[in-house]
């Protein structure tokens, strides 16, 4: 009876702690597995790499540059229609009996760099009154100009998306230094605020708007 018994209790002791190693095999194969399937995760997605002031301005002046270039709009009141005489882009052509409405007929120089609205040589000044100070007209540049980036900020989180706040200015560069001048009197928009979106792609940060 001790010998059967104590066949039954070994046999019995066997099944217990045989069960419990081949259960802690599982469970180590389980583990590698997990730790397998996680490095394969992790292997499969690629996190971008951090997106830097430099990067944003650089990704932004890059779609700027791709952009076909456009006239500038110079907006001209009675200042600047003083320095265009003084530049000898325009001279007075016929003044009329009110005393302040005028006609000036852009010069050979002039026509290189302006166009009327009407596309006429002539510019006909017709301000309400003699004191009419917002009256203004209205040339573009036979020049054209892509716009620059100025001011950018430092890139912002917006969920999975990236935001950059910076300035569009107008590039004045191609124009002459009286032109520039006129250009930058009262009544024209250099700048306007403008907000940048970036996306990841493939591991990257791209330029995905600009509004």
């Amino acid at each position: 009876m001790e010998k059967n018994g104590g066949s039954k209790q070994f046999e019995l002791s066997n099944v217990i702690y045989g069960g419990n190693v081949k259960n802690a095999g599982k469970m180590k194969a389980l583990a590698a597995l997990a730790v397998f399937s996680v490095s394969m995760f992790g292997a499969g997605c690629k996190s971008a790499a951090p997106l830097s002031q430099a990067d944003a301005q650089s990704m932004i002046e890059a779609n700027y540059s791709q952009a076909a270039p456009q006239p500038i709009t110079i907006v001209v009141n009675d200042l600047g229609m003083r320095e265009g005489v003084t530049a000898k882009y325009w001279t007075g052509l016929k003044r009329y009996p009110n005393g302040y409405w005028a006609d000036f007929k852009l010069t050979d120089d002039g026509k290189k760099l302006v166009k009327t609205a009407d596309g006429k040589d002539v510019i006909e000044w017709r301000p309400e009154s003699p004191t009419d100070s917002k009256y203004a007209i209205t040339l573009t540049t036979v020049a054209t100009s892509r716009p620059k980036a100025t001011d950018v900020g430092n890139p912002e989180d917006l969920g999975s998306t990236k935001s950059v706040n910076f300035t569009e200015a107008v590039n004045l560069d191609p124009l002459p230094g009286p032109l520039q001048g006129i250009a930058q009197n009262p009544g024209n928009e250099l700048t306007t605020p403008k907000h940048a979106t970036f996306v990841q792609a493939n591991g990257a940060w791209k330029l995905d708007s600009i509004n």
